[in-house]
């Protein structure tokens, strides 16, 4: 019989392993939940998300990020610090169902904002979505009232291109330079290091 600790770290998907110079992006693991389910059942960030939930949606937040992995090939990575492996939140790509495009999306938990962590994980993703997956200018569906979630898609050389409709919900579609677009490739050297 296993332990719970080898329980508590299994690699649930095949997701690379992306680094900068700070951070490690990595697939999401069974001790991931916990952090996940603080956030959506805890975390005044929940309300540009729909509000705060309960942790049976949370874990099936989280189960489904894992099966985004077994069906698209990509989906969120767990963000966590390259030397003291402390999570700080999750960023990817997704492509729900009725989705017009492939989203680059990110949130952090409680705690870890103001410290570039979501700029520098986002770099990271926008170069492997168009070196390894050929994908083109990522778009990021952000809610109106979300200051901070605009002001990095801004500080990333986004572009906003309207307000859409989005699963039902309003959303600014920002657009994202291409990966090696000069802005995004200098940004790739800055957190790289």
């Amino acid at each position: 019989m296993k332990s719970d600790r080898s329980l508590h770290s299994r690699v649930l998907t095949s997701a690379p392993e992306l680094t900068t110079g700070r951070l490690l992006l990595r697939g999401p693991q069974d001790s991931d939940l916990d952090a996940l389910t603080e956030m959506v059942t805890q975390s005044d960030r929940m309300a540009h998300v729909g509000g705060k939930g309960t942790s049976t949606e949370a874990w099936r937040a989280f189960i489904s990020g894992i099966g985004h992995w077994q069906m698209r090939d990509f989906g969120f990575f767990t963000i966590t610090d390259r030397n003291s492996g402390e999570t700080f939140g999750r960023c990817g790509l997704l492509r729900h169902v009725g989705w017009p495009e492939t989203e680059m999306a990110y949130h952090l938990f409680d705690g870890a904002e103001g410290r570039g962590i979501a700029y520098e994980a986002c770099v990271a993703v926008r170069r492997w979505a168009g070196e390894n997956l050929g994908l083109g200018p990522l778009a990021s569906f952000i809610a109106p009232a979300n200051a901070r979630s605009r002001a990095l898609a801004k500080r990333l050389g986004a572009v906003e291109e309207g307000l859409h409709v989005i699963d039902g919900d309003e959303a600014l579609v920002h657009r994202h330079l291409a990966h090696d677009a000069p802005l995004a490739r200098a940004q790739w050297l800055e957190v790289s290091q």
